[in-house]
């Protein structure tokens, strides 16, 4: 499995504020941006694996939306994520 729990709380102890805060935005989305990542090397190996390509296109929509709420928010808060993620806009 490429997502282990300690992968996870790894991610949320760097970007959230501990590794057990796992509703901070910023953990979230570093986590949905580990998953993109992943399920956009796999379509590059499988490209007509058409519900990997559905459930990518809906993590895409559930980061955005959070990248909304924090943006509106705290917009130190989105820049710092932007940054530290390398996402564009």
């Amino acid at each position: 499995m490429y997502l282990t729990a300690e992968k996870k709380q790894e991610i949320f102890a760097e970007y959230g504020k501990s590794a057990k805060n796992t509703g901070i935005a910023e953990g979230q989305i570093a986590l949905f941006s580990y998953r993109i990542n992943h399920l956009t090397n796999h379509l590059k190996t499988n490209p007509k694996d058409f519900s990997t390509e559905h459930a990518l296109v809906k993590l895409v929509g559930k980061r955005r939306s959070l990248l909304d709420y924090l943006k509106e928010r705290d917009i130190n808060r989105y820049r710092a994520v932007i940054k530290s993620l390398n996402l564009r806009k």
